[in-house]
């Protein structure tokens, strides 16, 4: 009764829950829009096939709900196939017909049992909103990090107003059980697991705008992909991070960084103030001078102050000539020393240091396509690292006038939708014809190519979408004649390519803030972290670095890959997390200006001095 290949489909899932969000503008799973719960979703359908497929679950009627609930409209295969190149529809398929067939067979319908605090959780929220149904339970136990192992908590309740959250958690204090409050999706560092009750936020999504005092209003179940959307018709910005991620999670949890962060801040830069409710139940401001001093520091490892229900976040304006621009070099030192040159003197909006990793899979339509086009990048153009940019024709037209070779966001479109074409050798026969002991990309990149290089690349919808599938041609054609789609702006404030960092496999992410004055310092890490990758047997790729404070500081970011279903691959990230966590405390206290990311984990509404300046 269980299909194999939907079973491998169902373990790799990731757990980014942009299944629950619109990100592509094809809509969303019907039932989730709904039920709320994660187990109506694609993501919590994969969960609870593979649990069915390893008989963690029984078949329950709220299981029957959730697979009857699913109209196979195939949404979810758009959304995760753009993701991470999976087509879950044939989970969705396969539990469909596995309950069928159960049912056909009278198979046993087991009943949940009694449980008094269900009960009560029911009479604070409504009886729909909370549940111990397994079916649902299984869709909160776990997610792809490697160093946590699957946790069946006992209810799962859905709130609507902070006042619900506060009688649930002085519940939770009466009666001596444990709580989580989960955002929008699991967590790469499964920390939103626990064997009590789970407060799922999804029901609270309000958002309101003051644009007399530029700033926004949003609940705790606001995720940053529509709170861009929102904003963004009124002329303004906000500093997010992934799409799918609820803001007051982040804001609590990391402070948001981004390639904005140049520009827009980090920690509590991105806060105006916010509302908790403490592990008793108390309510607090976070600008209240009775609050607990969120804004403060320690450098040790923290729990979350409490659950933020709302937060007010600043309103950033947009002006209507702002471009993006990628600047290729041939070595890190080079992209470093530019971006932070650019950061000193505060020209652009958002500026990052990109890995070719990042920047062919931001390109690509499918994970094949990135590591080939990746390849031609380095090998072929010599580009090994690009610095990104965000900003006003201002910005551009010094940005231009520091450097000979930019590829402007006409120059990334050819690029992107005549990218299958880019490795042929048609045009690197062409590129190799040149005699010069210039780089190869300084050729390439040249104003003069790109009637060639149009000519050569025939760039097209068409073009781009035959590197997919054949039945999703269609869909990419008509994708990709959206203009936002190859748009630098939008794509990077709204963030929909992130997430596919982790195409091929799970990502697991070292963060670290370092200071951009000691380069020597920064390649050290760099190197470290290769070095027990490699030691390991683990793929790794380098992510991208964020220019901070004037050009200070930035943040770091380094990328190990693994197949969550492979315990041997677990195996070698716990031995390597047993290396690198003493080097990067040893590392921080030496070097002022260096923190790696755990302690400033639940401290994000922290000001950045605190953790920067140490």
């Amino acid at each position: 009764m269980i299909s194999e290949p939907a079973k491998k489909t169902a373990a790799q899932c990731r757990h980014y829950a942009m299944c629950k969000i619109d990100f592509l503008g094809t809509g969303l799973c019907p039932s989730g829009q709904t039920k709320h719960y994660v187990s109506y979703y694609p993501q919590g359908r994969m969960d609870i096939y593979h649990a069915l497929a390893n008989n963690l679950i029984p078949v329950t009627q709220g299981l029957i709900d959730i697979a009857r609930s699913c109209t196979l409209c195939g949404i979810c295969d758009k959304q995760c196939h753009f993701v991470t190149g999976l087509r879950p529809m044939k989970v969705m398929r396969a539990l469909k017909e596995h309950v069928e067939s159960y049912l056909e067979e009278n198979g046993e319908i087991k009943g949940a049992k009694e449980d008094p605090i269900l009960d009560r959780l029911q009479g604070i929220v409504g009886e729909e909103w909370a549940t111990k149904d397994p079916a649902t339970l299984v869709a909160y136990a776990n997610d792809p990090f490697p160093l946590t192992d699957m946790k069946m908590p006992r209810c799962v309740v859905l709130p609507r107003t902070r006042d619900e959250v506060v009688e649930i958690v002085q519940l939770s204090r009466r009666e001596s059980i444990p709580y989580v409050v989960r955002g929008n999706g699991g967590s790469v560092y499964g920390a939103v697991f626990t064997d009590g009750i789970v407060i799922d936020t999804n029901r609270m999504k309000g958002i309101e705008i003051d644009q007399d005092n530029w700033t926004v209003t949003a609940q705790a179940g606001v995720t940053s992909y529509d709170l861009q959307q929102e904003v963004s018709k009124h002329g303004f910005r906000v500093n997010v991070a992934e799409p799918a991620a609820t803001v007051c999670g982040n804001l609590v949890c990391t402070g948001i960084f981004s390639t904005w962060s140049s520009a827009y801040g980090i920690g509590a830069d991105n806060l105006i103030d916010a509302e908790f409710v403490d592990a008793e139940g108390r309510i607090f401001h976070l600008n209240e001078k009775s609050a607990p001093n969120l804004f403060a520091f320690k450098k040790e490892v923290s729990p979350a102050p409490g659950i933020c229900t709302q937060a007010v976040i600043p309103l950033h304006p947009v002006t209507e000539d702002e471009e993006g621009i990628l600047i290729p070099f041939s070595s890190f030192d080079q992209a470093l020393a530019f971006a932070r040159n650019l950061s000193k003197r505060r020209i652009g909006l958002a500026i990052a240091v990109l890995g070719n990793h990042y920047l062919s899979t931001f390109m690509s339509p499918s994970a094949d396509l990135a590591k080939r086009s990746k390849k031609v990048l380095q090998d072929t153009l010599g580009i090994q690292y690009t610095v990104f940019v965000i900003g006003d024709r201002y910005a551009r037209d010094a940005i231009k006038r520091m450097t000979t070779v930019a590829i402007d966001n006409r120059a990334l479109r050819m690029l992107m939708l005549g990218l299958p074409r880019l490795l042929d050798g048609e045009w690197i026969d062409l590129i190799e014809g040149f005699e010069s002991d210039k780089q190869p990309f300084e050729i390439f990149c040249r104003e003069g190519m790109v009637p060639i290089l149009e000519a050569i690349l025939r760039p097209s919808v068409e073009t781009f979408s035959s590197a997919v599938d054949e039945d999703l041609k269609d869909f990419y054609r008509q994708l990709y004649s959206r203009p936002e789609m190859t748009d630098m702006v939008w794509l990077n404030s709204f963030r929909i390519v992130s997430s596919r960092m982790a195409r091929h496999k799970h990502v697991l992410p070292f963060l670290v803030y370092v200071p951009l004055d000691r380069v020597e310092v920064i390649q050290g890490i760099l190197s470290e972290l290769a070095r027990v990758a490699d030691l390991y047997g683990i793929e790794h790729e380098y992510g991208f670095l964020t220019p901070l404070d004037l050009g200070k500081r930035g943040i770091l970011e380094y990328d190990y890959y693994i197949d969550q279903t492979d315990e041997m691959e677990k195996e070698k990230v716990r031995r390597a997390m047993a290396v690198i966590e003493p080097f990067l405390d040893d590392l921080a206290r030496k070097t002022k200006g260096v923190m790696g990311f755990k302690y400033v984990f639940s401290q994000g509404c922290s000001r950045k001095e605190g953790f920067l300046y140490l």
